[in-house]
């Protein structure tokens, strides 16, 4: 994968940085996501979640949906959640999302530690 082999965080790395960083210069919910990823792969789980907390939850999704569309294309059932899973899902992400967002640009001392 390419992603595994190659650090998004090393210097001269080609992977494009964050529009809306460069733009206003705060951290967004996705900021450092690749970077998370890159260390998940390579086995890294603390290094995964101090870059981004949500990089395992991203990642298990990402699998999730590709075992559901292989399910899918042989034939069988896809994978679905429970419609309370789906109601938890569908109003407390966009929360988490909006609250990690703004945490994540506090310059007070606990929230520092949730910028990548």
């Amino acid at each position: 994968m390419l992603l595994a082999g190659n650090d998004p965080a090393a210097a001269g790395s080609r992977y494009p940085p964050c529009i809306f960083r460069q733009t206003t210069g705060l951290w967004c919910p996705g900021c450092g996501l690749t970077r998370g990823t890159h260390q998940l792969l390579n086995g890294h789980l603390l290094s995964a979640i101090s870059a981004n907390l949500f990089t395992p939850l991203v990642v298990g999704t990402l699998v999730w949906l590709w075992v559901s569309w292989v399910r899918v294309a042989w034939a069988r059932p896809a994978l679905t959640l429970t419609a309370r899973s789906q109601r938890l899902v569908a109003y407390a992400l966009p929360v988490l999302v909006v609250v990690y967002g703004i945490a994540r640009n506090v310059p007070a001392a606990p929230f520092r530690t949730l910028a990548p």
